[in-house]
C-alpha cells in the first residue's frame, strides 16, 4: 500500500561548485563549513527535525568526502576516547545516521536538477518524498521542511516552499502563481522561471524545498532538456501541475544561499552570532571592521 507519510529526502549534491574555485577543487562545496558544521549538515538536520527517516544523496565524481562524513571514523574516534575528549566524541556521534538510513547514488553526467532527482527513483520508490537543495540553509524557529510536512498532511499532493521578495526583484527567481489560501500557504496556479520584469504572477519565489509525489519520476524520464541544456525540475513540475494539486508553504524565516559568496559569508555571520560562546567576539570584530 502506498504511504502518504514523507519518509525519504533527496539531497542533490553532485554540483561542481565552480563559484567557489579554487577551494572546491579539493573540497565538495557542500562540505564547506558554516561556523563549525558543513553546509550539508544544516540541511540534513532540517530533514531530521521534519521526521525524515531515509537520506538519499545524489553524488558525482569527487564527492566521496560526503559519504565518508556520514560514516564512522574509527581512528579519529579511538583517538578521542584515548584522550578523554568526550565533548568532541559526543558531537561526532550526534551527526551519525542510523545504519541503513543513508543511500548514495551517482549522477554520472551534470544534466540538471531534474535529472539528479530522477537518478534517485529506484531508491525512493512509490511514495511522496522531499527534495532539499543543499546550497540553501534556513534559519527559523520551526524548520522549513517541518512546516511543509505539516501542511502536506492537510493538503496532500505536492508542496513547494516559497518566500516573498520585493515585486521588482521577482524576475530573478522561480515564481509561483497564487490561488486560494490553505492553512500556512495557498494553492499554486502556475510556475514560471525568471519571468521578464513586470510580468511575474506574484512575488512568491521558490526557495529550494519540495515535497513531491512519485509520478514526477515518469515525467522526468522523458523530459526534454530546457534552460542551460539541462533537464530542469521546474519543467517537470509544470507538467505535473496539470494532473495534481500543488500547495505553497509560506516560509517566513531567513534563507541563506551558500552557493553564492555573499550568502555563504552572511550565513557564517548569522550562525556565529547565534553561538553564545563566540557571539561577543564576533560582534566586536564586525563592528571594528565596519567602523574602524
Amino acid at each position: 500500500m502506498r504511504s502518504d507519510k514523507v519518509r525519504v529526502a533527496i539531497f542533490p549534491v553532485a554540483g561542481l561548485g565552480t563559484r567557489f574555485l579554487p577551494a572546491t577543487k579539493a573540497i565538495p562545496k557542500e562540505m564547506m563549513t558554516v561556523v563549525d558544521k558543513p553546509v550539508l549538515q544544516y540541511v540534513v538536520d532540517e530533514a531530521i527535525e521534519a521526521g525524515i527517516e531515509h537520506f538519499v544523496f545524489v553524488t558525482g565524481r569527487g564527492k566521496s568526502a560526503i559519504e565518508d562524513y556520514f560514516d564512522i571514523q574509527f581512528e579519529l574516534e579511538s583517538t578521542l576516547r584515548s584522550r578523554n575528549k568526550t565533548v568532541e566524541l559526543t558531537a561526532l556521534e550526534a551527526i551519525l545516521p542510523k545504519a541503513g538510513t543513508t543511500s548514495f547514488t551517482r549522477q554520472q553526467e551534470p544534466l540538471g536538477l531534474g535529472h539528479a532527482v530522477w537518478c534517485a527513483r529506484d531508491i525512493v520508490g512509490n511514495e511522496p518524498f522531499a527534495v532539499l537543495l543543499p546550497d540553501m540553509i534556513m534559519k527559523s524557529e520551526k524548520a522549513c521542511l517541518a512546516g511543509m510536512v505539516e501542511l502536506h498532511a492537510q493538503s496532500g499532493g505536492n508542496v513547494i516552499a516559497v518566500e516573498e521578495c520585493a515585486p521588482e526583484l521577482a524576475h530573478r527567481y522561480g515564481i509561483v502563481g497564487r490561488g486560494e489560501d490553505i492553512a500556512d500557504g495557498f494553492r499554486i496556479t502556475g510556475m514560471v522561471e525568471k519571468p521578464p520584469q513586470g510580468t511575474a504572477p506574484s512575488n512568491f519565489f521558490i526557495n529550494g524545498r519540495y515535497i513531491l509525489q512519485p509520478e514526477i519520476f515518469s515525467i522526468l524520464e522523458t523530459q526534454e532538456r530546457g534552460a542551460g541544456n539541462e533537464i530542469q525540475l521546474t519543467d517537470g513540475l509544470l507538467k505535473l501541475l496539470q494532473k495534481q494539486d500543488f500547495t505553497a508553504y509560506h516560509y517566513r524565516g531567513k534563507t541563506y544561499d551558500t552557493g553564492a559568496k555573499d550568502g555563504f559569508i552572511m550565513a557564517n555571520v548569522a550562525f556565529a552570532l547565534d553561538r553564545p560562546e563566540i557571539r561577543s567576539l564576533v560582534e566586536a570584530d564586525i563592528r571594528s571592521l565596519v567602523h574602524p
